[in-house]
């Protein structure tokens, strides 16, 4: 089984980089829906959302910063991460099919609280921003190694 492992505050420095990888599909831009209970049709009718500034559906904004989440939670710092605060601006839409890569690099370290601030970039697969922003978080101070969590499968129906 997978495992995840983290980065403690000592570990990491300034300018250290972590990347997260994950492609928008149907099912997540109808999960993120349900869970967040964000319906704005422009999210979920074809019809609506071909009349929209974007022509097509478009993901949530705030899928994209939870990848940002996930990427803090499993990569860097990772396992024992506590956040903060995260800010985030939306540059371009994202559209099911697309494939987001996260970027996070190391732009401040507080000894006293052991915080640490990353500089947060999500781009598309052709490159382009589509978020960025910063976040704040507590860094685990000890390591930590744990079997990553199975989900379930989840069905849409």
């Amino acid at each position: 089984m997978p495992e995840l492992e983290n980065i403690t505050f000592d570990e990491i420095n300034i300018s250290d980089q972590c990347h997260y990888q994950k492609k928008m599909t149907e099912k997540d831009l109808v999960l993120f829906s349900a869970v967040s209970g964000d319906v704005n049709p422009v999210h979920l009718d074809k019809e609506f959302a071909s009349n929209s500034i974007f022509k097509e559906r478009i993901a949530h904004g705030m899928w994209s910063a939870s990848l940002v989440s996930a990427t803090l939670a499993t990569v860097m710092p990772g396992p024992g991460t506590i956040y903060l605060s995260q800010s985030i601006e939306f540059h371009r839409p994202v559209k099911v099919g697309d494939e987001l890569e996260v970027t996070l690099t190391a732009k401040l370290k507080d000894e006293t609280k052991k915080t640490v601030t990353f500089l947060c970039d999500v781009k598309n697969q052709l490159g382009k921003s589509v978020a960025s922003g910063e976040a704040v978080v507590i860094a685990p101070t000890e390591k930590i190694r744990v079997k990553k969590p199975e989900l379930p499968e989840i069905t849409i129906g």
